[in-house]
């Protein structure tokens, strides 16, 4: 495998809330996708919606190394929005970080 692809890092992020803020979390997770997708070494990054549970949200991101996923994390954007979003949520965000192993 291209060493450059081993470097990389995919994350599942899960996120819960209760229906009736849904629309709400959605928008503020939302608030993520853009400012993430223009940062320096993301490869990715989109937000889905549980079809059978749809108050499941998942954020799968791909960057380019560990180094760009440690500066998404500490970027002043992510925290400035979790005040909000995280009081909304029943569960997560729950972070899985993985790493490519097929080409």
């Amino acid at each position: 495998m291209n060493n450059a692809k081993s470097n990389e890092r995919h994350i599942i992020c899960e996120l819960r809330c209760e229906s009736r803020v849904r629309d709400r979390v959605r928008d503020l997770i939302m608030q993520f996708v853009e400012p993430a997708r223009a940062e320096p070494g993301c490869l990715y990054y989109d937000l889905y919606q549980q079809v059978d549970a749809p108050d499941t949200f998942f954020i799968l991101d791909g960057w380019i190394d560990q180094a760009a996923v440690d500066s998404h994390a500490a970027h002043p954007h992510v925290a400035e929005v979790m005040k909000e979003l995280g009081p909304l949520l029943t569960f997560g965000p729950s972070i899985t970080l993985t790493t490519r192993t097929s080409d």
